[in-house]
């Protein structure tokens, strides 16, 4: 007689959309609360400084925690999300040549022909330099562990694997749930223009092709931290110096 320990708990579609729902609302909450904090108490000077180490932290581990205890309810893991190191020397390069693609292509091209340094969002990245070594480093680490791990985690391993599956027409459940990935990632980003929007939704749009192309996180979260790595590192030194 098998033993009932051991057959997999399945959990219904409607079930799975609520925990789907609970988790994405309280991961923007998540992501929200060291913004808030640091821009409301000023301390050490608000969102600048070692406080956007602190805030990259922040956000990885409280994402991480909300995404095991809700994978472990459905019942999942993480693996099941993308998130794991099969083919990752593969999925690295493709992802390190994407993001240096659009890399290039935002600062050789469309950032020096569309106000260089006048900018709303260059004009935002540079108040959060301090000119301290530490400082640079705390925004190399908000946008890689923030940016390219967490994000990537929650936009597009949890968000499209857990929703496809809530769909009866599995075709339907990725068009569905890549196109509401994009969408809410781009307006997580709060974007203003017409500019912002094209900066935002062809990134977000290049990082859930691949991550639908390899069905695995490694690609997208190396596009996402090699491109916010190098626009840190390219506004400092261009416009910042």
């Amino acid at each position: 007689m098998e033993n009932s320990d051991q057959v997999p708990r399945k959990i219904g579609k409607g079930k799975t959309l609520l925990i789907f729902i609970g988790t994405v609302i309280l991961g923007y909450i998540f992501f929200v609360i060291p913004d808030v904090f640091f821009g409301v108490t000023k301390i050490n000077g608000g969102k600048i400084g070692i406080n956007l180490f602190y805030i990259a932290i922040f956000q990885l581990v409280s994402i991480a925690i909300l995404l095991y205890f809700s994978l472990k309810s459905l019942p999942r893991d993480f693996s099941s999300i993308g998130f794991g190191f099969a083919n990752w020397k593969k999925d690295a390069l493709l992802g390190l040549g994407v993001g240096s693609g659009w890399t290039m292509l935002q600062f050789a091209l469309i950032i020096p022909n569309t106000g260089g340094a006048n900018r709303s969002d260059i004009q935002g990245m540079l108040t959060m330099y301090d000119g301290t070594l530490v400082g640079l480093l705390s925004f190399i680490a908000l946008g890689v562990i923030g940016g390219g791990i967490t994000e990537e985690l929650f936009n597009r391993g949890y968000f499209i694997s857990v929703l496809r599956d809530t769909f009866q027409n599995s075709k339907l459940g990725i068009w569905v749930s890549a196109g509401l990935s994009v969408l809410l990632f781009a307006v997580g980003h709060m974007p203003s223009t017409s500019l912002d929007w094209f900066d935002i939704l062809v990134p977000s749009i290049l990082y859930t092709a691949l991550f639908l192309y390899s069905g695995r996180l490694t690609a997208s979260i190396v596009a996402h931290g090699v491109y916010n790595l190098l626009a840190i590192l390219l506004v400092y030194y261009r416009y910042y110096l």
